[in-house]
């Protein structure tokens, strides 16, 4: 079976390898030219590079079997776009969920939005750890207070100069991060707060809960959007055999 997965993420990444070894043709895209190369050395089939549209989605589509969403968990946009361009395309789709961690402890609010309007009446400095593209939510908060941890791209750098954030405030990174370099992290830049979405175990999300909880840092956790579909296991035992699934998820 001709499989399209849409992911750069680690268990989108599990997923092709193990789609692979089925014998399956699995063709992977990626947003970015990082998760391409991060990709080298893990996947040998093709790649393709690059964000689509819904209208380049639904072209590409038709020469697939099936359609595979293993996008980040907050992706709504481009699982939206997924689903129209495979309903126009007539060809399946797939969801890939990921598991989500528990959220006792936390302060869940249900956008980086609400987030920064409870952060405008707190002191102190915040590690924002919820991507390059939702720093524009905390623009109204003083930029010498905040600490973006972003990917170690130029558009996540240009993110970060544009909400006039200090380079030395700029953490660009590349996780996986352990519970001991999330807590030395929280240490050396004086972290009152700690901003994040349920990325589960997979986005490290255990390790930052974990650093937080013994440095004494609040989290403030970025309620998932509703979403459904299959776990790993459950997506491969329903390809094995090379079977088409009978059901749109």
């Amino acid at each position: 079976m001709k499989i399209l997965l849409f992911g750069g993420t680690t268990e989108g990444r599990l997923l092709a390898e193990r789609l692979v070894g089925m014998g399956h043709q699995v063709t992977v895209s990626v947003a970015t030219e990082l998760g391409a190369e991060i990709l080298q050395g893990q996947f040998c089939g093709p790649v393709l590079t690059g964000r689509m549209d819904l209208e380049a989605m639904a072209k590409l589509l038709p020469s697939y079997d099936l359609c595979v969403d293993a996008t980040h968990p907050y992706a709504v946009k481009v699982t939206k776009q997924l689903q129209a361009a495979c309903a126009a395309a007539g060809v399946p789709l797939r969801r890939l969920l990921r598991k989500e961690s528990g959220q006792e402890g936390c302060m869940v609010v249900d956008s980086c939005a609400q987030a920064a309007s409870f952060l405008q009446k707190q002191r102190g400095n915040v590690l924002l750890t919820t991507g390059a593209k939702e720093l524009g939510a905390f623009a109204a908060l003083e930029p010498d207070r905040l600490f973006p941890r972003v990917l170690p791209t130029h558009a996540s750098l240009s993110a970060c100069e544009a909400l006039g954030i200090p380079h030395r405030n700029i953490l660009a990174l590349q996780g996986p991060f352990s519970q001991e370099m999330n807590a030395a992290m929280l240490a050396q830049y004086q972290i009152r707060w700690l901003v994040t979405k349920d990325g589960g175990a997979v986005g490290g999300y255990e390790e930052k809960y974990a650093a937080a909880q013994e440095r004494g840092v609040p989290v403030i956790l970025i309620r998932r959007p509703g979403d459904s579909g299959s776990s790993m296991e459950e997506l491969l035992k329903s390809l094995e055999g090379g079977e088409m699934p009978c059901t749109l998820r």
